[in-house]
């Protein structure tokens, strides 16, 4: 079977890397020959991506099905291996092999067409999310896992820049008021393992377990710093209710309830989770805060 680099994902590769990553998309189905050799997988299917990720069906020479995913190195998924390694499979995707040097990792294949999106109750989900983070935030983070305290840090020192990016006085208020919640968790930042990007479509369906999570972006610190994701996700049914602002918080205080965590920090967190998306906005050239991060602060800070 001839392995094939999707165009989507190429031309992904391109709009962040320029020719780097169309040189690297290109080599990509001599990668995967290399790790079907070695590992001895034989492709059991089409392939399937992500943004910068080549995920292909294999099956293990002891015909255990599995996914072979290829990735580029980066600071965002280098601790996804030992990360997944010392989940071990608790709430999370189980880890085969992996290659280091490449980004390369032999993972438990789950029902890729069936992730958390597809429950219709949105709180059903989100308790299902819940459970899950409890789980995965058991375990302190291996050594070498970035720290939440460095990102914090970073943060900090971008927001006089950003500040002078944004025009308009708002922006700039909770641009200020999101570095204040940062600025005085920074020195108990946590040492949890934290997957980084837990929402609904990284939740996917599993025959070991009724779901777990994949792709994890590992950092060590504090599980609040997790909840952002799950608290934007499905955005129309918080809208729906009527409500935001109650709606948001009721999100809130089940992940909160579940994960047995102070109120207070998890709001600071999530406030800061808000500047981590804000500065990245600013950086992309962005003038104006998205009115979904504005909408949560305005819940959260209720809390903080």
């Amino acid at each position: 079977m001839r392995i094939v680099v999707p165009p989507a994902l190429t031309e992904s590769h391109v709009k962040w890397d320029g020719e780097a990553g169309r040189a690297w998309s290109a080599g990509l189905p001599a990668l995967a020959e290399r790790y079907l050799e070695e590992w001895e997988l034989r492709l059991d299917g089409g392939p399937m991506h992500g943004v910068v990720s080549l995920v292909l069906p294999v099956v293990r020479a002891d015909g255990t099905p599995a996914a072979l995913k290829l990735q580029p190195v980066s600071d965002e998924n280098a601790g996804e291996g030992p990360g997944l390694r010392a989940w071990a499979g608790e709430a999370s995707v189980l880890l085969y092999d992996a290659d280091p040097d490449t980004g390369t990792l032999l993972l438990e294949r789950l029902d890729s067409n069936r992730s958390l999106s597809a429950v219709p109750d949105d709180l059903e989900a989100l308790e299902i999310l819940a459970g899950l983070l409890r789980r995965l935030v058991a375990r302190p983070a291996p050594p070498g896992t970035r720290r939440l305290a460095d990102i914090a840090q970073g943060m900090l020192d971008d927001v006089p820049a950003a500040l002078e990016a944004l025009p308009g006085e708002d922006e700039r208020r909770w641009l200020r008021v999101c570095a204040g919640a940062v600025a005085e968790l920074a020195g108990e930042p946590g040492d949890r393992l934290l997957h980084w990007d837990l929402h609904y479509d990284n939740v996917l369906a599993a025959e070991r377990e009724p779901w777990l999570a994949i792709d994890p972006k590992p950092l060590a610190g504090d599980p609040g710093f997790e909840l952002l994701p799950a608290l934007d996700n499905r955005w129309d049914d918080v809208v729906a209710t009527g409500d935001v602002r109650r709606a948001v918080l009721r999100r809130f205080d089940l992940m909160t309830d579940v994960l047995e965590l102070d109120r207070r920090r998890a709001a600071g967190w999530t406030l800061g989770r808000i500047l981590q998306n804000a500065l990245w906005s600013v950086e992309d050239g962005e003038t104006r805060l998205h009115d979904v991060q504005l909408a949560i602060a305005e819940a959260v800070v209720t809390v903080w």
